[in-house]
């Protein structure tokens, strides 16, 4: 059973903030934003990246899948595990299956130590798959970040060389964006200017501050 938001405010004393959205519309910058006024990050996808650098980790990949997916210098070659995974869904599960236990752990583990920091005004999720793995049941609100399909298709082919094909693909893998946009309490258009963006970041962090705040008097 989840723990209602209700419950939550008992627990600590600074409000978790949410980011969800498309692959490539921005999350990452606009949890920076959030870390300019005084947010503690949390980005899912810098902690897979820890897992993969676990000599362990590798060496069970390596078992799985052989060499291919470890390039020479023994880093993982996340292209190539990409290129099972996203065509094998048992080959997926098994993968999540050993990594999500351990990402999980180090979460919470960075959460608590977030929550004792007095430097800290809230602290943000920064998770792909933040509906999907149940962590919107851990936040105080959820901030939906919309851009664009066009912009989000330009941004991972220059960032990921994905063309549009692999962007569905992934995408399909995930819950539909209309209802995450739905579930979300607030929806921030990240195709703006970055200064208006900013802006943005800053109405909706003080909005969440206070309503927090009021809320666990």
């Amino acid at each position: 059973m989840g723990i209602s938001r209700a419950q939550q405010k008992d627990d600590h004393l600074k409000p978790v903030i949410g980011l969800t959205g498309g692959v490539g519309a921005g999350k990452s910058t606009v949890a920076e934003m959030f870390a300019l006024l005084g947010a503690a990050i949390i980005d899912s996808d810098k902690l897979i990246h820890q897992q993969y650098a676990d000599p362990q980790v590798v060496e069970t990949l390596r078992q799985w899948w052989g060499d291919k997916v470890v390039s020479a210098d023994q880093r993982i070659d996340r292209a190539a595990i990409a290129a099972i995974v996203f065509n094998d869904a048992n080959a997926l599960s098994r993968l999540q299956a050993m990594l999500y236990p351990k990402i999980e752990e180090k979460r919470r583990s960075l959460m608590a130590d977030y929550r004792k920091d007095s430097m800290i005004a809230a602290i943000v999720l920064d998770s792909p798959k933040l509906f999907e793995a149940g962590l919107n049941k851990e936040c105080d609100c959820i901030i939906f970040v919309e851009t664009d399909e066009s912009i989000r298709r330009m941004r991972t082919s220059q960032t990921r060389g994905w063309d549009s094909q692999e962007l569905s693909k992934r995408e399909k893998l995930l819950d539909p964006l209309d209802k995450k946009k739905t579930l979300a309490d607030y929806v921030l258009v990240n195709h703006a200017g970055k200064a208006d963006v900013a802006r943005e970041v800053k109405r909706i962090f003080s909005k969440v501050l206070t309503s927090y705040s009021n809320s666990a008097d």
